[in-house]
């Protein structure tokens, strides 16, 4: 046996606490799902009750953490501050933050309205500065060497026609990943985005079963089909992980090589 043997890597969550934001369903509920399995405790929020304690319930099994519930609205940003306090108190303090929930209006910046470009900047942008903003200061708090990981999507770095105002939002949350990383990775939390392509889940399920755009959609990327949720999860787990110590500020791209193609 080489007497330079290295250890596996590890992509254990084991005892780490984790909130995911927009976790009742899609790709927040897939992440979800595979940091149980990896060991953690997840946070379920959503602004449903019963969609929260639904998605609970379909996490639990023998063996694996706990799940608590919390029901907020994310884009209610007056009640974040009071919202995370009260997770902290109930559960500790979150060492993995995922940044998963947001809204998206497909229309141009011709026939989007004030109102609309407001809810969407403030639900997938602004609270998830201000959500990020209050987990990295109680990590720092207690000493944590915690994870802050923002989903973006491949419109923080690409636009198409008719979706005007989502881009804007994604890639100011491309900048945030970036901040974050110099600001606190003095602390020793890192702060990582994944780029995510076109995925199946329940919000795009109708586009996905269409018969003609969903073959279209498909085609645009070399793998020539639509994600699935749990495509996400592989790169949502080595980020959290001990095996990302070293990895911060990068945003990794999950897209089936939509993006490098043309």
């Amino acid at each position: 046996m080489s007497k330079n043997k290295m250890d596996a890597p590890d992509f254990s969550l084991k005892d780490k606490l984790a909130l995911i934001t927009g976790s009742t369903q899609g790709l927040g509920f897939a992440i979800a799902q595979a940091y149980v399995a990896c060991g953690a405790r997840v946070i379920i929020n959503g602004r449903s009750e019963q969609r929260v304690t639904d998605a609970i319930n379909r996490l639990a099994g023998p063996g694996l953490a706990a799940a608590h519930p919390l029901v907020m609205d994310i884009g209610q940003l007056h009640e974040l501050e009071a919202g995370y306090g009260q997770v902290c108190k109930k559960w500790g303090t979150p060492d993995i933050l995922v940044n998963n929930v947001g809204i998206r209006i497909r229309k141009s910046l011709e026939q989007i309205s004030l109102d609309e470009i407001l809810e969407l900047i403030h639900t997938d942008m602004v609270a998830g500065t201000q959500l990020s903003r209050l987990a990295a200061q109680a990590m720092v708090k207690t000493s944590s060497s915690g994870r802050i990981i923002t989903l973006t999507s491949v419109a923080g770095q690409l636009a198409r026609p008719g979706d005007g105002v989502y881009p804007v939002a994604k890639q100011g949350l491309t900048g945030l990943v970036r901040a974050l990383a110099v600001e606190y990775g003095p602390h020793g939390i890192t702060s990582n985005g994944i780029a995510s392509g076109t995925f199946a889940t329940e919000t795009n399920q109708a586009i996905a079963d269409d018969p003609n755009t969903g073959p279209a959609v498909a085609m645009r990327n070399p793998l020539r089909r639509w994600g699935q949720p749990n495509d996400i999860t592989g790169a949502a787990v080595f980020l959290a992980s001990p095996s990302a110590s070293y990895v911060n500020g990068h945003v990794l791209v999950v897209d089936g090589g939509l993006s490098v193609m043309f």
